[in-house]
């Protein structure tokens, strides 16, 4: 066996998808997108996104996307976990003392606590994995649009008082949810018999359009940050404790998930699923109804927990993902117990 050159060694383990990441990041602080260019930079993003579903309904078999509407056994702890088992972490959260954690930023904590999981990310983070993307397609946009009734009342109910002008949400959020996701995947689905073995056979495409519309939606959302001037409110030392108890409820949620996808006895592919859907947060939808429920607050320290979380989720996602896409754990996929079978993508 040939020895590798220590470039190629550190190359095998630093994940270059995480450092793309961190690279959009910097773009972003150094050169955010403002007016016309924050126009272009939604736009884009929203082309990225619905051309993500349109190749996944391509490819996806409606036998395999049947399989995942009836996958109740993976959609009910998902659920679980988006609307109850977070919110109780948030509420733990909130319990810190002030001089550790101000009311603004314990209160933006359990609004990202109440939030619903994230659809693009939560499915091209399955996809990547190898995992039952037909499950996470279902699981992640049914929490989405549960999020649109659901989010704004827990957040009511659990906030005492926050929103004290009322709870007031739009039912665009849920045409959102409709016309820029699920509609590109139906139109996918009718195209399947002319362009779905062309797709398979062209697999690059579906891996750039996973990690494009990531990337796009981290420096959207980073450009907003720093068009809005939140970073400079925080002290160093506050903004530190925050980043870190964000790190440690995603810590303690992606072991929670992946303990709760061994209970259930899946397999692989159904075990990412449960992870991906059930540990992520959606910034789509969290921001929007953030303007709603904080109108005549500072929406930007509220939201600025959820975009920390965000960001974390992303990179730290991306990494498992890349890891569970390997050799090894392919030939480990078929499901032990699972109920129905996984998707054929």
């Amino acid at each position: 066996m040939s020895l590798t050159s220590p470039a190629r060694a550190l190359a095998r383990r630093v994940d270059r998808y995480v450092l793309a990441l961190l690279a959009t990041i910097g773009l972003a602080a150094l050169l955010p997108a403002r007016g016309a260019s924050a126009d272009a930079v939604g736009g884009a993003t929203t082309v990225a996104i619905g051309l993500l579903f349109f190749v996944y309904g391509a490819r996806l078999s409606p036998q395999a996307a049947f399989s995942g509407l009836r996958h109740w056994r993976l959609h009910l702890p998902i659920l679980c976990f988006t609307f109850v088992v977070f919110p109780v972490l948030g509420l733990a959260v909130t319990t810190l003392p002030a001089s550790v954690l101000s009311a603004d930023l314990a209160a933006g904590l359990l609004f990202l606590c109440v939030l619903p999981s994230t659809v693009q990310s939560a499915v091209a983070f399955t996809s990547l994995a190898r995992g039952n993307v037909a499950a996470a397609i279902c699981s992640s946009s049914f929490s989405s649009l549960l999020g649109v009734f659901l989010t704004p009342l827990l957040a009511a109910a659990l906030l005492h008082g926050v929103s004290s002008g009322g709870v007031r949400f739009s039912t665009d959020q849920m045409l959102n949810i409709v016309v820029l996701l699920l509609v590109p995947f139906a139109l996918g689905q009718a195209a399947r018999p002319w362009i779905a073995d062309w797709v398979t056979r062209h697999r690059r495409i579906t891996v750039v359009c996973d990690r494009g519309s990531i990337l796009l939606v981290v420096y959207s959302a980073f450009s907003q940050g720093a068009a809005a001037g939140i970073w400079g409110r925080l002290s160093p030392a506050r903004f530190g404790v925050l980043l870190a108890l964000c790190a440690l409820l995603l810590a303690l949620v992606l072991a929670l998930t992946v303990l709760a996808a061994k209970r259930l006895g899946v397999g692989h592919e159904d075990r990412a699923t449960v992870v991906f859907c059930a540990s992520t947060k959606s910034l789509a939808s969290g921001l929007p109804i953030a303007g709603v429920l904080f109108a005549g607050k500072d929406v930007g320290l509220a939201v600025l927990p959820l975009m920390l979380y965000h960001t974390l989720q992303l990179m730290v996602c991306a990494g498992i993902a890349r890891r569970w896409s390997g050799p090894a754990v392919a030939s480990d996929q078929q499901p032990t117990t699972s109920p129905a079978p996984a998707a054929t993508v």
